[in-house]
């Protein structure tokens, strides 16, 4: 059984994996170009994500609502990485 600690840490290295993606892909070509404020706007939505998941696991008890919760907090995310990145709504903080 794993304990609340390790899942804690296993919740919030994620985004330090899927934020190096980008910075060792860097290193090897110039398809990639991200800037200081790229990563930490990055760093922000992954760390709130992975925190507001790790807040409905303590917080929720029905496993149900834990893996719908958990859901919609990755729907967002993905809706907000999306928007920034190629404007998909067309708002002023979009992308293109």
């Amino acid at each position: 059984m794993i304990t609340q600690k390790q899942r804690t840490i296993a919740i919030f290295s994620i985004p330090l994996v899927l934020l190096s993606i980008p910075f060792v892909a860097m290193r090897f070509t110039d398809e990639i170009n991200w800037s200081l404020f790229d990563f930490l706007i990055m760093g922000f939505l992954l760390f709130s994500a992975a925190f507001a998941v790790e807040l409905v696991l303590r917080m929720e008890k029905r496993i149900k609502f834990r893996i719908m919760y958990a859901a919609l907090i990755l729907i967002v995310l993905f809706f907000i990485w999306a928007e920034l990145a190629v404007g998909i709504f067309g708002t002023v903080f979009s992308g293109n």
